[in-house]
């Protein structure tokens, strides 16, 4: 049984640390995880706490799993451990069942597993989980005093600030759709060679108060004694015709639409996304400030793609004086997705994205040599 509990330590302790830290990587993501539950749920009101919840739950997979590995305290991080796998087997059976949700988010974006691979991998998770409970007197700590409590610490520490650099700069490792070297236009586009989803007509006809579906092509058109009741679409076979990016959508205010104008613009653009305008951090607008300047001495369009109305918009840009740029409207899913930072600074090249600044690292000046834009960070 010893080594058995061994075996059970190393598996779930592994994967409780491989799974906050991806999850790590972007908090944001899980927090717009959360936020999707609890609209289903009708919790609407613990929203402004999703990224709090989030950056907690992380740094407590982080720190369960090592502990469990060391034997620290371990009494008290089983009980612990058993209460989160039940909870998360609670969520992923939700998702699995209901399909309420499209994806429980449980690896984070980086990772992407059904929701029954993921429902099923909690399912054994559990029972490891019980397992480890039920044998806890027999499990003991690695290593006794002070370097245990160290350790633990230490990952407490790392746990949170790993968090912090993604939430302040941007995700370590970018999983969406708007990763550097992607063409947002094209990728808002049905890819070549993609296969559509293929129909069929089927006809409803009742005889005797029984209905029945009939094909185009076996229908009794001919029979008097069946009735024509209804004609519907069937889908059958699942095509992949659908853009990996499907609801980018620029316009202006008068909802014109501009996204292939400033999407497939040759040379540079910058885009700064303001998903919440009242909300935006105010770091560094001095640099912005200037980038501004800078980009329309140079010529190089400069968009704001803000999330708000029209008057908080205009508040916003009066009050911090960030001009002269043209404002338009991002939809704030979009606006959230492409750039988990509010506001944030995207430069693309013939369209394609070249690079992304959190508001903390704002690039400090530009300047063109020949066709090249030379940064200075």
């Amino acid at each position: 049984m010893k080594y058995i509990l061994w075996l059970l330590r190393i598996i779930v302790g592994v994967l409780f640390i491989f799974s906050g830290l991806v999850k790590a990587n972007d908090p944001l993501g899980l927090s717009y995880k959360m936020n999707e539950f609890f609209e289903v749920w009708g919790t609407t009101w613990a929203i402004k706490y999703s990224l709090a919840l989030s950056v907690t739950m992380i740094a407590f997979e982080i720190i369960s799993g090592v502990a469990l590995l060391l034997g620290a305290a371990f009494r008290l991080f089983s009980f612990l451990l058993l209460l989160l796998t039940a909870f998360f087997t609670f969520l992923t059976a939700y998702v699995y069942l209901t399909d309420k949700i499209k994806e429980c988010g449980c690896f984070g974006d980086c990772i992407k597993i059904s929701n029954a691979e993921t429902f099923w991998k909690d399912v054994i998770l559990l029972l490891f989980v019980v397992i480890l409970f039920a044998y806890r007197r027999r499990i003991r700590p690695l290593m006794s005093g002070y370097p245990t409590a160290a350790l633990v610490i230490f990952t407490s520490f790392l746990a949170f600030f790993i968090q912090w650099w993604a939430l302040e700069h941007l995700p370590f490792h970018d999983c969406l759709p708007y990763k550097v070297g992607a063409n947002i236009y094209k990728k808002t586009q049905i890819p070549p060679g993609a296969i559509p989803d293929q129909y069929e007509t089927m006809m409803v006809y009742e005889k005797d108060g029984v209905k029945k579906e009939f094909t185009t092509k076996d229908y009794p058109w001919q029979d008097t004694t069946w009735k024509f009741v209804d004609s519907k679409s069937k889908l059958i076979r699942k095509g992949n015709a659908e853009p990996e990016i499907k609801d980018f959508v620029i316009s202006d205010f008068d909802r014109n639409d501009h996204t292939q104008e400033i999407l497939t613009s040759p040379g540079y653009t910058f885009l700064l996304f303001v998903r919440d305008p009242a909300g935006a951090r105010h770091d560094n607008f001095d640099r912005l400030r200037q980038l501004m300047k800078q980009a329309s001495a140079l010529g190089i369009p400069f968009y704001v793609l803000s999330s708000g109305d029209q008057q908080v918009t205009q508040a916003f840009r009066d009050e911090n004086q960030l001009y002269p740029a043209d404002y338009m409207v991002l939809d704030g899913t979009a606006s959230k997705t492409a750039m988990r930072s509010n506001p944030g600074l995207m430069l693309l090249q013939d369209g394609t994205i070249v690079h992304k600044w959190s508001f903390r690292d704002y690039p400090k000046s530009i300047s063109v040599q020949g066709d090249h834009l030379n940064i200075e960070e």
